[in-house]
């Protein structure tokens, strides 16, 4: 098992994809990392030696913030809107969509399950 910013990452799977299961690493900036560090991007994870793995993990210290340091990154930027009484950040702050989304229908992940008021129905009429 390799480990790479702290993460373990999957035996199986070519090193290109592989290296994806970090956080901060997409399919594009793992292949640029394998070009730099001159590892083959479709040898599996299990057959790195120990020098390619190396090579990895230096390049990606070098240029990259990744796992817990990009996570603290982008919790202080939300945090910052939020002080400021952004609107993005008042948009955080409520829980609802940032990016211009609609939300009288379609927010569902962002707002959770829905809440159904009661007292919307109309009455039926009382015999009296």
């Amino acid at each position: 098992m390799a480990r790479i910013s702290g993460v373990t990452i999957p035996d199986g799977k070519q090193v290109h994809v592989a290296l994806t299961y970090v956080y901060g690493i997409g399919p594009k900036t793992s292949v640029d990392i394998l070009s730099a560090a001159k590892v083959e991007p479709t040898v599996r994870v299990k057959d790195l030696t120990d020098s390619e793995i190396s090579r990895i993990q230096d390049f990606i210290n070098e240029s990259y913030t990744v796992e817990g340091e990009l996570h603290r990154v982008v919790v202080g930027n939300i945090k910052r809107l939020k002080d400021i009484n952004s609107y993005r950040g008042l948009r955080h702050q409520g829980n609802l969509p940032s990016r211009g989304q609609r939300t009288r229908t379609n927010a569902r992940t962002r707002r959770g399950k829905k809440l159904t008021v009661g007292g919307t129905a109309k009455k039926a009429p009382s015999k009296t």
